[in-house]
């Protein structure tokens, strides 16, 4: 535990229990990348599931991707920075660990899919198969499972 009390003397997690303000700013650029993540990447993962198979993945899924990227990378910065505030009781709350658990698995999820060459071929011809269609259900589970468990972690 000597690292997650080191953690809680950093400078940014001290500034963030010294300022309501910029807990408030950092918290509110978590959820912007929660939001982010999940505006992109659910209508994506419907797509692959059949849904509006009128719109060209080809135009959507690129896009989709990059606006999801962006929204882990400020979710994943910002969470971290809000771990830094009270992290020994973080690392004691079951939600907060399940939630990092199915973030990882969610992320491996993204890995698995972007490098099969049936996902690459869905995005570039329309066709998406089963296999593709059976990763993007599994996204959509993990994201709204990790959303899930991040509301859970203020109420245990």
């Amino acid at each position: 535990m000597q690292l997650a009390e080191w953690i809680a003397t950093w400078p940014g997690a001290v500034l963030l229990h010294r300022s309501g303000v910029a807990y408030l700013l950092v918290n509110a650029v978590h959820i912007l990348g929660v939001g982010l993540i999940l505006g992109a990447i659910l209508p994506l993962d419907m797509r692959l599931l059949g849904f509006f198979r009128s719109v060209p993945l080809a135009a959507i899924g690129p896009f989709l991707v990059r606006v999801a990227a962006s929204g882990v990378g400020l979710a994943i910065l910002t969470g971290l920075w809000l771990f830094s505030v009270k992290p020994v009781e973080y690392l004691g709350n079951p939600a907060f660990l399940w939630k990092i658990v199915f973030l990882l698995l969610a992320l491996m999820n993204v890995v698995l899919q972007h490098r099969s060459r049936h996902y690459q071929n869905a995005l570039a011809s329309g066709a998406v198969r089963p296999s593709v269609r059976v990763m993007a259900g599994c996204s959509a589970a993990l994201w709204l499972t990790v959303l899930v468990a991040g509301r859970w972690i203020g109420f245990i």
